[in-house]
């Protein structure tokens, strides 16, 4: 089977290549894909020369769904909905997940991603979705599946004691955290930290929002979430420190591509836990749709985050849907994919 696949082969630029499909595994047609801020530092080649030089050229976007062409198997059905996970691991392992395992792969970094007429996927890489829910959601399952990774990471490392909570990012990852965590731990009194007034205002759900340069005198939490990462993550991780209170733990969920220096002083002092969540696993995917189908109010609002969506049918389509991305303010840009 002839597949198209379009690969970024210079920043700012696609080509088309075809390859051949072997009818072995799972084939789907990706309908809805979505960028991400790691598919942007590819595009833009934000990315040090050679990451570049070794990653390129390839096909870009781990975020998307679509409709299954032909299962090997059988088991699932043409024209089934599912969403496709990019992690794909080679081997198991007793005590590390699958998304920490350094021989695994992953779409769009260590191999083509989604953007493509037809992917292969194994046949656990592909889970069905409820037919109600709506695509332009979906499509960033992904992102949203790991906060859920790191959200189920703090319910095992978090001490028992969790009154109030902080989240440190008043951006998508922020928004989808919070979102996340509250549907999860609807007990918990959640604080939201951010730079932004007009975004903090869309915490409407979280019990307290702060502007990081106006946090009240004697604010204290139980644990924290880092939802920042880039340039601003050095200050966020050291002001959870502190202001967290001893032996809270600290999620750090931030992607920073240099060096983070942080008070080690106070971590000790504090006898605090500082873990980190990258990417996600089968089993992340599993209970985010389980989440989906079992919360309208929280898919609802997760339809916020949609910024942008885009019709893309040819090249110029996908370097206009990317460049549109750069510039938007807020939310995800969703192409829908009509090759």
């Amino acid at each position: 089977m002839l597949n198209a696949v379009y690969r970024l082969v210079a920043p700012r630029r696609f080509e088309v290549e075809f390859s051949e499909i072997n009818l072995k595994n799972v084939i789907v047609r990706p309908t809805h894909l979505s960028i991400c801020h790691a598919d942007q530092r590819y595009y833009q080649g934000m990315r040090p020369p050679e990451i570049l030089k070794q990653k390129l050229p390839m096909a870009l976007i781990h975020e998307g769904i679509g409709e299954v062409v032909y299962d090997a198997s059988g088991e699932l059905k043409p024209g089934q909905r599912v969403v496709m996970i990019p992690n794909t691991p080679v081997e198991h392992d007793e005590v590390i997940a699958e998304n920490y395992l350094r021989s695994s792969k992953f779409r769009a970094s260590g191999f083509d991603g989604f953007m493509q007429d037809y992917v292969e996927l194994g046949h656990d890489r592909a889970l069905p979705l409820p037919g109600h829910l709506d695509p332009q959601v979906t499509a960033f399952t992904e992102l949203i599946s790991v906060s859920v990774h790191a959200i189920s990471r703090f319910g095992k490392i978090a001490h028992t004691r969790r009154a109030r909570v902080g989240i440190w990012g008043d951006g998508n990852l922020g928004y989808i955290t919070a979102l996340l965590f509250h549907a999860m731990f609807p007990e918990v009194e959640l604080c939201i930290f951010g730079v932004d007034e007009n975004k903090l205002a869309d915490f409407a759900f979280a019990a307290q929002t702060c502007l990081v340069q106006d946090i009240p005198k004697g604010m204290s939490v139980d644990h924290a979430f880092e939802c920042v990462g880039g340039n601003g993550a050095p200050k966020a991780i050291n002001q959870i420190i502190d202001y967290i209170a001893p032996e809270g733990a600290i999620a750090l969920l931030g992607v920073s591509e240099n060096q983070v220096p942080i008070n080690t002083r106070m971590v000790l002092e504090k006898g605090l836990r500082l873990f980190g969540s990258s990417r996600s696993g089968r089993e992340d995917f599993a209970q985010t749709i389980r989440l989906f189908a079992e919360n309208e109010e929280l898919v609802g609002n997760l339809k916020n985050l949609i910024g942008s969506v885009k019709e893309v049918r040819t090249i110029e389509d996908m370097r206009e849907a990317f460049e549109s991305d750069i510039h938007k303010a807020f939310g995800k840009t969703v192409m829908v994919w009509k090759q």
